[in-house]
Formats: structure tokens, sequence, C-alpha cells
């Protein structure tokens, strides 16, 4: 090679030598753009919130009438007139139905006529009796006379107590053809109408109290424990939305069904504005234990660790923490957690748990939300 050449090889060399250091220089100076955060919407988180725990077993059942009334005949007859008419509200004592007293009407009748002629009998015997006594003073009738004057008054004041026995029981036959309501409530059914012939034990009407309910459930006897006549019971009734009611245990039954190999249990429910009605099916559990605590959803808790674990939102990222939980709340789904997070922490639940720790997360707002779904 030439002195000329070698110099253009050289100088070619040089240049390229700058060239690279120039390109080192500028990679350095370059930063690479941060990852975009991933936006999850609000109902994909959950705050850590201080809450009434409740422990007890679920119950589900039908609501019953605490006072329920059968009205039934008294008396055999035809239905004369109807005053009830069903969903109606009537108070004690008042008049339901008229049924036709044909019978105890005569037998009425005879006793009140039995009674007056005895009545008669009676002082016609006492003025006898009187007569006689005056007359055996005197010397002039013997003193047998009298003792059977005394007999006839006897036997005529007996005659005249059964008379009187008898005639209560009619008029009581009697009054028996006018059905009355045995208590204040609401007539569920009404089984008979005007001209329908009766017998005695015949079903007329059916009459419940709204203001004080029950529900009859079944508990499995592991379900006992802490169980007594007392025990509160919140439930929600079919209807009514959430909107929680609070009953009170009344009866815990001796022994198992033996069809369902349950226990059954009354629980009282107060219905002051008697909104509630007979029939309407409710669920809900018996407390038999509450305290305060943290308390997140049951579905942010990961089960499947050593320890359990929650998904949470901490300074922007998502990152994974332990924690130790405590009392479940079967009904609300919640779980205590005794340690690892503090009240007012977000938390991920649903799909979004999945997310990688580490990974930047931003929280949708509600603002945000509807505009962006307003925008066409």
């Amino acid at each position: 090679m030439t002195a000329r050449g070698g110099m253009m090889a050289l100088a070619i060399l040089s240049l390229v030598g700058v060239g690279l250091t120039g390109c080192g220089d500028g990679s350095k100076g370059a930063e690479a753009p941060a990852p975009a955060p991933i936006v999850i919407g609000p109902e994909n988180i959950a705050i850590v919130r201080d809450t009434l725990l409740m422990d007890g077993p679920p119950i589900s059942g039908t609501l019953g009438a605490e006072r329920e009334a059968r009205v039934r005949s008294e008396l055999g007859g035809s239905i004369l007139q109807v005053h009830a008419e069903p969903g109606q509200r009537v108070s004690a004592g008042q008049v339901l139905a008229q049924i036709e007293p044909q019978t105890a009407r005569e037998q009425s009748l005879f006793a009140d006529a039995l009674v007056r002629s005895l009545e008669n009998d009676v002082r016609l015997q006492r003025r006898n009796l009187e007569r006689d006594q005056r007359l055996a003073e005197a010397g002039a009738l013997s003193e047998r006379a009298v003792e059977s004057d005394s007999l006839a008054v006897a036997q005529a004041e007996a005659s005249l107590a059964e008379a009187n026995a008898r005639q209560v029981v009619a008029r009581r036959a009697l009054a028996r053809a006018t059905v009355r309501a045995p208590f204040a409530g609401v007539v569920s059914e009404r089984l008979v109408s005007v001209g329908d012939v009766v017998q005695n034990g015949t079903e007329l009407f059916a009459i419940v109290d709204p203001s004080s309910l029950r529900l009859e459930a079944q508990l499995p006897p592991q379900s006992l424990g802490g169980l007594k006549v007392g025990t509160p019971v919140q439930f929600t009734v079919s209807g009514f939305g959430d909107q929680p009611l609070t009953g009170r245990v009344t009866r815990v039954y001796p022994s198992v069904d033996p069809a369902t190999r349950q226990v059954r249990i009354l629980v009282a429910v107060p219905n002051p504005g008697q909104q509630l009605v007979v029939g309407l099916f409710a669920e809900g559990r018996v407390v038999t234990s509450e305290r305060q605590a943290l308390t997140v959803p049951k579905a942010a808790v990961d089960l499947r660790g050593v320890r359990p674990s929650v998904s949470q939102v901490k300074n922007g990222r998502m990152a994974r923490t332990e924690v130790v939980t405590g009392l479940e709340d079967v009904v609300a789904e919640l779980i205590e957690v005794v340690s690892g997070l503090s009240a007012g922490d977000t938390i991920v639940v649903g799909s979004s748990r999945g997310i990688a720790a580490g990974t930047p997360i931003r929280v949708q707002d509600m603002a945000e939300r509807t505009s962006s779904s307003t925008t066409p």
C-alpha cells in the first residue's frame, strides 16, 4: 500500500470512531418512556372499612301470623247475612255473619216460657206454704201439711233452677247465630256466602293479626351454639329490597325434625306499620355473635397461597399484601382482617386482581366514566 493510501485509510477509521462515539453518547442520554398505567373502574376496588361484623347461621322461610283464627260455625243453619270481606279490617267482637237460628230460636222461646211458668209455680207454692204455716200456728192445720207444702216449694224452686240453666244454654245457642270476630285483625279468607247451609263446625272465615308476624325456620343441630330465646335475627323480605329487619327468637323446638334432621325455631317479627303481609318470603341469619372489625369483601381475599393475601393499590401501583383473617360474615360476604391492612386502604376485587404486582394503576372516577361513555 502507498503512503497516500495508508493516510486515507487512517482518516476513514478516525471518522468511523468519531461517529461511533457520538452514537454511544446519544443512546446514553435518551430515557425509555414510562409504561402507561392500567385504568380500572370503581367497581373493581373496595375500601377497607371498620364494620359491625356479624356471625350466625343463615335462615329462610315464609312469614306467618303470630295470631290467626279459623272462625267456625257453632250452629247449624243457612247464612242470612255476610258482613266481612277478605282484606277488611275488623275489631274484636265485630259481626262477621248471621246464621238463621230456627231451632235455637224455638228452643230459646220454649226455655223462656218454661221459666215464666215455673216462676209462677214457685210463687204459688210459697203462698200456700205461708198460708198453711199461719193455719198450723192457729192449730187449724197439722204440721204434716206444712211439711208437704215445704217440699212442694223446694221441688218448684229446683225445677225453676233447671229451667234457668236451660234458658242460659238456649240463649247462648241463639247468640252463636251471630258470628263475631275473636280479636282485632284482618279477614284473610271468606269461605261462605249468603244462602249457604252450614253445620256446626263449618269453617266460615280466617282472621289474622298483622301487627305481629312470625318466621318459622330450620337450623342444623351444629348451628345451635349460642342460640337461645331472645337471640336477634336479621333478615330481608322479598319485595322490600335490602331493607334490614330485626326479629327475636321466641321458641327453639326441643327435638329434631325426623324428616329434615334439623331443629325448628320461631322468630317474632314486629310489624308496627303493618306493611308486611303473611306469605312473604324472608331470608337472613341468626346473629349469635357480633363485633366491630376491619373488613374486606370475601371475594378480595386470595386463599390459594400459604397465607391469605389481597391485591392492594399502593402509591399508584399494584401490590400483593399478606393478611391475617378472622371472623367471616357469610350473609354479607365480608371477612375480618386482623392484620396487614388499615382502615381506608384501597384493595382490588374481581378480575383486576390478576394484574401483576408493580404495575402502575389508575382508578377511573365516575365523572371520567360518564364523559367517556357520552363521547361519540
